[in-house]
């Protein structure tokens, strides 16, 4: 079992900018793949980015490339997202998930993936 907590969610002004953690347990944290998705309100969660095991390889969806970096801090079983230039379609609740098996898709589907943490909420104004 894997537990992921996410953190640093908040209220933003457009423009703004944001980081936000996710904690993962477990002993073989380097061997995940780690990915951000999120939901704005009342529509379907979508894939955000994506960062293979070793920090090699980084995906990312088209709307946040040149705003927003995922990274992660193997030594301290932590992925990271960089939120720069933040517009308020970027409102939304932000999970991240693990394939434990350390699959690189680039872009993942919602099945692909093995653990959820339960999300924060970032709210960017205008």
């Amino acid at each position: 079992q894997v537990h992921l907590v996410e953190s640093g969610g908040g209220l933003v002004q457009a423009g703004g900018s944001l980081r936000i953690s996710c904690a993962a347990s477990g002993r073989t944290f380097s061997t995940y793949t780690m990915t951000w998705f999120r939901q704005p309100p009342g529509k379907e969660r979508e894939f955000v980015a994506a960062i293979s095991r070793l920090s090699v390889s980084t995906a990312y969806t088209d709307s946040v490339k040149g705003r927003f970096t995922i990274s992660r801090d193997n030594a301290k079983n932590t992925v990271y997202l960089q939120m720069n230039g933040l517009k308020p379609e970027d409102t939304a609740t932000y999970y991240c998930a693990a394939d434990v098996r350390g699959r690189w898709y680039g872009v993942p589907r919602n099945t692909d993936l093995d653990y959820w943490g339960q999300g924060t909420q970032v709210t960017v104004s205008s």
